[in-house]
């Protein structure tokens, strides 16, 4: 079947993962002379890599048939069974049904036990995942893997021990999945899997490593995926969604205007596969790098985009409508999204955000009260990032209920952690917190450096909104500070904007050179300049003379 040169290149440049040529080929084969079966599995498979899901399927179809014919039921099995998982991932749910249903029915009617049994174990543990019960789709996982041990199907087993794991961390046993998550990644770099499996575990344990903020776990395997991608330039089924990951990554640590490229990427590589979910997440991040650089439209515009292919925009929307100044806005969008949202891991990406807009708009105990319910989240699914999550919130709401030196413990906390797991703008939002602490407790020196490494770090992003809020924060706070001159410091002022020196103001207040030294320090701190030109300059337009 099929004509010997083609059907030998397609085979080739399948073993080579060169899908397009495979595709070529193969298809090329298929027309002259219809495929067997197994080729057409080829074909299917190498459709499937390129984003061609209507011709994986039509390829499964007619190699389910063709198994049948001969007699193979159990080959026909392993058919149906993916032609019910693409159309569910697809959200196809009715047809998806009727395959895995005669899938169920050919395998029902085998007296030998059989693999294929743990395969259709799947989608009932996706069934129990979907309404949320944890211990029934855990249970389901561990016969799969059973099976999947005593047949030693590498397949099996890896996908439904990273199932396991991931039952697992939603039930706050985070430590325990995890392990799993990593033992199931151990078969996908060692190579021991199929193309699609592969591309499946790798991409959902990455995203079970984002949910639970394991960083870098997540960091670690995002890189890998990165390098198996790049082995397959023309793969298309799971490029969009690795580029997502990078973009998130890269995003945290800073490196925005590439974050924005690998979003960008990850939208039009999704958008070639008609993968939506993936699509909508890329356009999310879109919108979450152009509201933090300030490009409020072309953000508002993303989140749209996002909202669009059914991504949930908040709690971005609601920061964005916060940046634009609209309060109001911002706490209904937030207040809505956290009432409808009733899974702990999910409400831990609203309620940072709440607490922010609620302390923006004066209601502190409200802003308490989601700080609180981020800490009982936090001691379930224990992470490092999450805890910084926690005091960074908690940092925020005592200084706006002036404990300050409360703020400055729990600030120094996520301060160290984001330090450590190098998220440079969490840093500096941290910073801006620390030095209005320090500033509270009367430590202007503290307070001044804070806020300077926090200005030069939002520089360095790009992060134009919280840039401006500093500047303005700080000029009103050197406006109130001028305020707090003492009579004593208001004379040196005025002396230095006469052009004396330190010694000559000391000579003529009889005072010590030392101490005009300490006044004249304590007069820039308190109005923000660093010369004796500055400060003469900031006397005059404050009409301090």
């Amino acid at each position: 079947m099929g004509v010997p040169g083609e059907l030998e290149r397609g085979r080739e440049s399948y073993a080579r993962r060169a899908w397009t040529d495979a595709y070529i080929a193969l298809s090329d084969a298929d027309r002259a002379a219809p495929l067997g079966a197994e080729d057409l599995e080829l074909l299917a498979t190498s459709a499937y890599m390129l984003g061609r899901d209507d011709d994986c399927l039509g390829g499964l179809e007619r190699a389910y048939h063709l198994h049948l014919d001969a007699g193979e039921a159990l080959r026909a099995v392993r058919c149906a069974f993916w032609v019910g998982i693409t159309l569910a991932l697809r959200g196809e749910m009715g047809r998806a049904s009727g395959w895995l249903g005669r899938a169920q029915r050919l395998v029902e009617r085998e007296a030998e036990d059989c693999v294929e049994r743990g395969y259709l174990l799947v989608p009932v543990m996706l069934r129990h995942e979907a309404v949320g019960d944890w211990e029934a789709a855990y249970a389901t996982a561990a016969d799969a893997v059973e099976i999947g041990e005593r047949f030693g199907d590498a397949d099996l087993l890896a996908l439904t021990v990273h199932e396991q794991g991931c039952a697992l961390i939603q039930q706050g046993r985070v430590e325990e999945g995890l392990g799993l998550l990593d033992e199931a990644m151990v078969a996908v770099i060692a190579g021991e899997l199929s193309p699609i499996v592969t591309g499946i575990v790798y991409c959902s344990v990455i995203a079970g490593c984002q949910e639970v903020y394991a960083l870098r776990r997540a960091q670690e395997w995002t890189a890998a995926l990165t390098q198996w991608c790049e082995d397959q330039p023309d793969m298309v089924a799971f490029s969009g969604r690795c580029l997502v990951h990078r973009a998130e990554i890269m995003e945290l640590h800073g490196t925005w205007r590439e974050a924005l490229e690998e979003a960008r990427r990850a939208r039009q590589r999704c958008e070639q596969g008609n993968n939506q979910s993936a699509a909508a997440q890329a356009f999310y991040r879109q919108g979450e790098l152009h509201r933090l650089q300030g490009k409020f439209s072309a953000a508002e515009e993303a989140y749209r985009d996002a909202s669009r292919y059914g991504c949930e925009p908040q709690p971005g929307m609601a920061l964005l409508r916060l940046a634009q100044g609209k309060d109001d806005a911002a706490a209904a969008a937030i207040q809505r999204a956290v009432g409808e949202t009733t899974d702990p891991l999910k409400r831990t990406r609203l309620l940072p955000a709440y607490v922010e807009i609620m302390l923006a708009v004066g209601d502190v105990e409200e802003a308490r009260s989601a700080c609180d319910e981020l800490q009982e989240i936090s001691a379930h699914y224990e992470s490092p990032m999450l805890g910084a999550m926690v005091a960074h919130a908690h940092g925020a709401v005592d200084l706006a209920q002036g404990d300050a030196r409360a703020a400055l413990l729990a600030l120094r906390r996520a301060w160290q952690v984001w330090q450590e797991l190098e998220v440079p703008y969490e840093v500096a939002r941290v910073r801006v917190l620390l030095g209005l602490a320090c500033r509270a407790l009367g430590d202007d020196d503290s307070a001044a450096l804070e806020l300077e490494a926090a200005h030069d770090a939002f520089a360095r992003l790009g992060a134009v909104p919280d840039l401006a809020r500093l500047e303005s924060l700080i000029r009103r706070a050197t406006s109130a500070d001028a305020q707090r001159l003492t009579p004593r410091e208001l004379e040196v002022l005025r002396l230095v904007a006469a052009g004396e020196t330190n010694k000559a103001i000391a000579t003529k207040l009889v005072l010590s050179e030392r101490t005009v030294d300490r006044h004249v320090s304590n007069i820039f701190t308190k109005v923000g300049v660093t010369s004796r030109a500055a400060a003469t300059a900031y006397a005059y337009k404050h009409e301090l003379l």
